[in-house]
């Protein structure tokens, strides 16, 4: 009888064994799943270095994500060639990142998922031809998951705007959080397309607070942008090697900040901390709409959309032709032909200031057209009847005044976690040595 028992509780204990090991297995697949799903669209080799800097630090974090697609959205010269040179890097180092970690990708499955987007800026209407990135945002949308996709857009608004023109039901499967500021400049025709028509997206716009990552004025000496690079990049690896050439190491990174919101905190709760900030909702966009030129008397909002119309000869031309351009310090923005003799143009101030313009055109009446505005903080500002009325899902940057660093908007939401981020990321470089 005892042999009996004995036996019979050893295979109840088996039973339970292979049931706990079964569950605990299960566990380990549900966590793995739980990666945040994420395609990046970014300007690398653009107008802006920081890509670089951010790239490499994604592929360093390559482990915590599924990586879904790397779009080159350029401003300027960018291509996927920028992006795959960069893989290229993270393949030497590859060795090293997994014993520390099984979970970094292939470097062939990256480079699979590497695509051209949009190489020109939106025409006035915000939209124009799909391109492989936005063709490749929807398919990525569109796969059956129980988790969002999260579009990260580190540079050209043009392949979200693309996607979201041609597959306007993807909006239930995405969120997206937008590096705006000069981006937002570069592509206001494409935000403002977004902003009209897919109000109900759910929307991270931040135009000032990822400049908390790289102004560091109470940061530890030992952390400085300046000396992070000596004291913890210097030396590691083939990306540390690379990454003296963006900005002589000095760390900007002012994209990484979108990645940063799914690494600490809650990405489902803007209004909370995470090391990508912290934001508010907003129920619309600033947007002024002028029919005259423009004088210092004129306020809007940092980071809103300021329109200029002008009257001039009905031509036998397409809507949406570029026939004139807006000189702002010495930078163009195309203005464009509306029709019925109608003309205009977009810009988006990117910081507090006072500028002026000038317009230069082959038409007369296009052609030195001269004025001056005046850019305030905080955005959104005054409401306004031209403003884009939004959804309950679009955050912006906090307009506590307590959170600002100087005149950057909410920026001391991210400041705050930037020790504690970049100690982190100095533990992965040592990985590296």
């Amino acid at each position: 009888m005892q042999s009996i028992i004995l036996k019979s509780s050893v295979k109840y204990w088996f039973i339970g064994a292979v049931v706990i090991l079964a569950l605990v297995q299960t566990n380990i697949s549900a966590l793995a799943q739980t990666k945040p799903r994420i395609i990046i669209s970014t300007d690398i080799g653009g107008t802006d270095p920081d890509d670089f800097q951010s790239m490499i630090h994604l592929l360093m974090y390559a482990d915590r994500f599924q990586i879904e697609g790397l779009v080159s959205s350029p401003y300027g010269d960018g291509r996927t060639k920028d992006i795959l040179n960069m893989i290229d890097l993270y393949e030497k180092d590859l060795s090293k990142l997994k014993k520390h970690s099984s979970g970094f990708p292939a470097p062939d499955a990256l480079r699979a998922v590497c695509k051209q987007g949009a190489i020109k800026e939106a025409a006035y209407k915000g939209f124009s031809a799909a391109t492989e990135g936005s063709d490749w945002i929807i398919r990525c949308a569109r796969k059956k998951s129980d988790q969002p996709l999260w579009v990260l857009v580190w540079g050209g608004f043009e392949d979200l705007a693309q996607a979201l023109h041609d597959a306007p039901e993807i909006k239930d499967r995405i969120r997206v959080y937008m590096i705006g500021g000069p981006n937002k400049k570069w592509g206001v025709n494409a935000y403002s397309y977004i902003a009209e028509h897919h109000p109900d997206l759910w929307m991270i716009e931040a135009n000032a607070t990822y400049r908390g990552w790289f102004m560091d004025p109470e940061s530890p000496k030992n952390i400085t942008s300046k000396a992070f690079y000596g004291n913890y990049i210097q030396g590691r690896g083939a990306m540390g090697k690379d990454f003296i050439n963006y900005y002589k190491g000095d760390i900007k990174m002012g994209d990484t900040p979108s990645l940063a919101y799914l690494m600490k905190g809650n990405p489902d709760t803007p209004t909370g901390e995470s090391w990508g900030g912290s934001f508010t909702p907003i129920d619309r966009s600033s947007r002024a709409i002028f029919e005259r030129n423009t004088t210092t008397a004129d306020t809007v909002a940092t980071y809103s959309v300021v329109e200029w119309r002008f009257k001039g000869p009905k031509l036998a031309i397409p809507t949406d032709s570029a026939c004139f351009t807006l000189d702002i310090s010495g930078q163009l923005w195309p203005g464009y032909y509306l029709g019925e003799g109608r003309y205009g143009v977009r810009y988006s101030p990117k910081q507090v200031e006072v500028g002026s313009y000038t317009t230069h055109s082959s038409i007369s009446e296009l052609d030195g057209q001269k004025g001056k505005y005046v850019s305030v903080a905080p955005w959104p500002g005054k409401r306004g009847p031209n403003d884009y009325v939004l959804g309950r899902n679009w955050y912006g940057d906090r307009t506590e005044p307590e959170l600002f660093l100087g005149t950057q908007q909410g920026a001391k939401t991210v400041s705050k976690h930037r020790e504690e981020f970049l100690m982190d990321w100095a533990k992965r470089w040592e990985w590296l040595k």
